[in-house]
């Protein structure tokens, strides 16, 4: 961090969403896992850094069948203590040192990776249609995660709703690393309204797949339905894996899921 960044360290969730203000000009540091990497090299030169550590933002808890989760609390307090796929996937996020250091907003507004994806918790947000509570121009507001990811730059994560589903599932692939890279994961939870599923690493960014949540809804078995998968994504070439072995494997995931419900 350069001598000409303005570090703003809020003390309580207040404090936090004063000094965002409307997000113009600001760079959020949580766990830092991604930001402290893009600062140390020069890639990003904030004029001012907001530092969420002492603001009060994290923990989770659970009433009426709802958890809420706290925007700073760290990834790897989520496994075993939130809905499945979430705990799964939780449990995917790089090594035990990032995972302690990670945070769900974080991760959630994680942008698009250079080199691999990033944002795995992305897919089980989407699949459990969470809700996501944020500050910014406007004030604060409450939406659909899909809405936040279609449009929620410029926000400040204040904390994350997602209910107890009816069933769920999760498969990934994974490439052996120091840092245990996720190549792509697909996740799956029925609900009230039928079945959502979302996959990581396909693309960009997470996303839901329609045609797989359409097909299951007319009837089609797992297999049937995991066919579909590749009609909502065009899987692309990273440093950890090809497009063409993404295309062909992620069928096979979205089977390996829906087959867990």
């Amino acid at each position: 961090m350069t001598n000409h960044t303005n570090v703003l360290v809020p003390q309580s969730p207040e404090e936090a969403i004063a000094s965002f203000g409307d997000g113009a000009d600001i760079t959020v540091v949580a766990g830092g896992t991604i930001v402290m990497p893009e600062l140390s090299s020069g890639r990003l030169r904030p004029e001012r850094a907001l530092v969420l550590a002492r603001a009060g933002l994290d923990g989770i808890s659970s009433a009426n069948g709802t958890v809420t989760i706290g925007a700073t609390t760290p990834v790897l307090a989520l496994v075993g203590a939130t809905p499945e796929p979430l705990s799964t996937f939780a449990s995917y996020v790089g090594d035990y040192e990032i995972r302690s250091q990670a945070t769900i907003g974080g991760n959630l507004c994680a942008p698009p990776g250079p080199e691999s994806p990033r944002g795995d918790l992305q897919a089980p947000l989407l699949a459990l249609a969470a809700r996501v509570r944020s500050a910014g121009a406007g004030g604060e507001r409450t939406e659909p995660v899909d809405d936040f990811l279609a449009g929620g730059e410029g926000r400040l994560v204040l904390a994350l709703e997602v209910d107890e589903p009816t069933s769920s599932g999760a498969a990934a692939v994974g490439r052996p690393h120091a840092h245990n890279y996720t190549i792509m994961a697909v996740a799956a939870a029925e609900g009230a309204d039928g079945v959502r599923i979302a996959v990581t690493g396909a693309g960009p960014r997470a996303q839901r797949l329609p045609s797989v949540e359409q097909a299951l809804a007319g009837g089609a078995d797992a297999a049937a339905a995991a066919a579909k998968a590749t009609d909502d994504v065009t899987p692309s070439d990273d440093a950890l894996a090809s497009a063409w072995y993404r295309a062909r494997m992620l069928p096979r995931l979205v089977e390996q899921a829906l087959g867990q419900l």
